[in-house]
């Protein structure tokens, strides 16, 4: 999935599941510095931290520092953990970090647009909003991260466009972990957002760290899952070089 800058196009690294700890000082550093010299733009696909802790995000920006190219995030739920969210992300800013949420950006020419994402299943295993008023609050998380990533996607104007999640919007990308927990992975919604859009080039996600890494959504839009463990199986190096 290597590519060159040539024509217009750009090389986006991606990679997710990075699960920093408090001990994990200058474990990516090198990695960051690689990723400058292949690619074009960084993407991180969630659980950046282990457990969300704001230490655990300095010594990730403190690598980061490391990386010479612009770089775009999204969260994962394990950096939701100890509930400072918003201040791993202000940390992550810090370092030059576009974190993706209720923004869009444009970088190169290309536009990206992220969230989370959320659980709910897929297809006709999709939980529905029916029920126990904690099903019904369930479901609508689900459904807002969704509309989140649709309302980014619709303020872009690019030719070109890229959705970075954490979540799975795709069953074929969990493939190999356990069907029994597929519907903790991820959520047919997002896909259905990222297919009202002709200009999505692809999707990428991490979580499913023994998932698949290609899938297409129903309408054809490729989705990677760049989840470190995943890309290490494919690839020489834990993150994916992808062609925009």
């Amino acid at each position: 999935m290597i590519a060159t800058n040539d024509g217009g196009r750009i090389t986006l690294a991606a990679i997710g599941d990075l699960h920093v700890t408090d001990t994990s000082e200058h474990r990516y550093r090198e990695m960051f510095e690689e990723i400058s010299d292949k690619a074009d733009i960084l993407a991180l696909c969630g659980d950046l931290t282990n457990f969300g802790k704001t230490r655990e995000a300095e010594i990730l920006a403190e690598d980061l520092r490391s990386c010479s190219i612009p770089t775009v995030a999204v969260l994962g739920n394990h950096d939701y953990e100890c509930g400072q969210a918003d201040q791993v992300a202000r940390i992550l800013h810090s370092a030059g970090v576009t974190v993706l949420d209720e923004q869009a950006v444009e970088i190169k020419g290309v536009g990206f647009a992220g969230v989370k994402g959320f659980v709910g299943g897929f297809g006709r295993g999709e939980l529905g909003a029916f029920g126990e008023s904690a099903i019904k609050g369930f479901v609508e998380e689900s459904i807002n991260e969704a509309r989140k990533l649709e309302n980014a996607l619709r303020s872009l104007r690019t030719e070109r466009t890229v959705a970075v999640l954490h979540y799975a919007p795709i069953p074929e990308t969990v493939e190999g972990e356990p069907r029994e927990i597929f519907p903790f992975l991820g959520s047919s919604r997002l896909a259905e957002a990222i297919d009202r859009f002709e200009n999505v080039s692809f999707a990428v996600h991490g979580h499913a760290h023994r998932g698949s890494f290609e899938g297409k959504t129903p309408r054809g839009v490729p989705v990677y899952n760049c989840a470190q463990f995943v890309v290490s199986q494919h690839f020489d190096r834990p993150y994916a070089l992808i062609a925009v």
